[in-house]
């Protein structure tokens, strides 16, 4: 072969090779583009050897991200958490757009070494709560804003209110509760969101308040009032509510940008959502007086669409996520009896045997089908654990607890379940003095109106250990009882008051069977 001929080949060659190299080229443009992969992030407060091997190295600044990468795993495992943070603070700077560096460092700061503060003073954590803040903060204010409609971030922000805050495995929880309270009352003020008022705040001081929820806390007015539609009405001094929030927003951004996201990623954020939602209605409501948390019955049918939109959506998970449906619509169920809104709780309970007729309600009990139990029988075992009992001192227990309960939601204003639990306790006494027809004589229980007037002696005790209350709730309840204010020779004289719990002083109930 010619040499003209080798070099005519060769130039053919090389002239296949750079157009096939071009278009190689351009598809990896466009993967960069879309993972993105082109930001070139300028590094601050970086040692100054790295700050030059970055600006020397250029496009090689992944091969350093790597190689801290690794190091921080090597750190990891030695739990040297505090020079952890550090490295991942200069991967995020090296690559911003790496969700799982922002996810691995808010988790250090808000698990690892957050833990490692004890209490700066009895039941105060402040040190604690500020790693938790960071980690909250760090996800919130820089990595969303590199990786917008990020699934990973808003799922572990999300997360991060969800378990961290509004669970209770931390020591310092109620805490962060606290503390979160203080920060959302600022915001919304002692009451419930006004979310009209600060997307169209009329005064300088809602302007103010609508500045500090948008800048600082990140959130959209707007969008919050189209996530209380959809799941609401919301807490939204809770974290719970915060939750749910970054969930929807993450569906929502994940819309926007569908190329970005797998079926999978959109499966987290709706498991987040319900499983947020069921705990808002477990106890998704500041109860009056600041005494503590109760249910948001509100937002049951809500929380009902959430699970069953997850179950559509995640088939493999479909039949985990029925057990906790099924469970959410006990506990409605429950709930709803309990705070005396029969109506509504008949309306649960025939929807849980209709959508789960053959799985039992009551433990232990293999025939405790919804179609073999009434409404009444089934809250009653959730109470006393057997509706056919038949132990006269575990039913009086039940009875003198329900009244306790009664009487003490009365005094912080929780007036409707107050009312619910005396009459659960009145149809308690009933069923059981019906089962025991013919042998009253050995085995029967107190009259009610005994009970109510020894529990309301005890709770004005101020020498009862137990039951007493302390002197402001006992004054309140003096005042609702029309007793009078307490006397140094005479704290209590509840045994010829007139009781004032709605429902608790009759001995023969109306039915509430199905």
């Amino acid at each position: 072969m010619s040499g003209r001929l080798k070099k005519i080949i060769l130039l053919v060659l090389a002239a296949v090779l750079l157009t096939g190299s071009s278009r190689v080229q351009r598809a990896l443009n466009r993967d960069r583009e879309r993972l993105g992969l082109t930001h070139m992030a300028v590094l601050d407060n970086a040692p100054p050897v790295l700050a030059f091997t970055t600006v020397a190295l250029g496009g090689f600044r992944g091969l350093i991200a790597n190689a801290l990468w690794i190091r921080l795993t090597e750190l990891q495992d030695d739990d040297k958490f505090f020079e952890i943070q550090q490295l991942a603070d200069w991967i995020t700077k090296l690559e911003p757009h790496f969700p799982q560096v922002w996810v691995n460092a808010a988790w250090n700061m808000s698990y690892n070494i957050s833990v490692k503060f004890k209490e700066n003073a009895p039941g105060n954590y402040a040190d604690r709560w500020r790693w938790v803040q960071a980690g909250i903060a760090l996800l919130r204010d820089e990595g969303l804003k590199y990786n917008p409609d990020d699934v990973l971030i808003h799922r572990e922000l999300g997360w991060q209110f969800q378990h961290k805050m509004g669970a209770n495995l931390d020591d310092a929880n109620l805490y962060y509760k606290r503390e979160w309270l203080k920060d959302m009352s600022a915001v919304f003020g002692n009451k419930a969101a006004n979310l009209d008022e600060l997307i169209h705040p009329p005064t300088d001081e809602a302007r103010a308040r609508q500045q500090v929820l948008t800048n600082k806390y990140k959130m959209d007015p707007v969008f919050m009032k189209q996530v209380d539609e959809l799941y609401g009405p919301l807490e939204w001094r809770l974290p719970e509510s915060q939750a749910v929030y970054w969930g929807v927003k993450g569906l929502d951004m994940a819309k926007k940008n569908p190329t970005h996201v797998k079926a999978e990623d959109l499966i987290q954020l709706r498991r987040l959502i319900f499983q947020s939602m069921q705990v808002s209605f477990r106890r998704g409501r500041l109860m009056k007086g600041g005494f503590g948390f109760g249910p948001n019955l509100e937002i049951i049918p809500k929380t009902n669409f959430a699970y069953e939109e997850a179950m559509r959506e995640d088939e493999r998970s479909r039949s985990h996520i029925a057990t906790g449906h099924r469970n959410f619509l006990k506990d409605a169920v429950y709930f709803l009896y309990q705070y005396n809104r029969i109506g509504e709780a008949a309306k649960w309970y025939q929807y849980l045997g209709e959508k789960y007729p053959d799985k039992t309600i009551l433990d232990n009990q293999p025939n405790s089908l919804p179609r073999n139990v009434t409404l009444d029988e089934y809250c009653m075992g959730r109470i006393v654990g057997d509706f056919n009992e038949t132990d006269a001192d575990r039913i009086q227990a039940a009875i003198e607890g329900l009244m306790y309960q009664s009487y003490a939601n009365l005094v912080i204003g929780e007036s409707e379940l107050s009312r619910g639990q005396a009459l659960t306790a009145n149809i308690i006494w009933k069923k059981f003095m019906d089962q025991i027809k013919g042998r009253e004589m050995a085995i029967a229980l107190k009259p009610l109106e005994d009970t109510q007037k020894e529990m309301v002696n005890r709770m004005l005790d101020p020498k009862d250990e137990t039951l007493g209350l302390p002197p402001q709730m006992r004054a309140t309840l003096r005042g609702l009882l029309n007793l009078g204010p307490e006397t140094a020779t005479a704290s209590t004289n509840a045994a010829s008051a007139q009781l004032v719990v709605p429902g608790a002083a009759t001995n023969a109930p109306a039915s509430t069977n199905r």
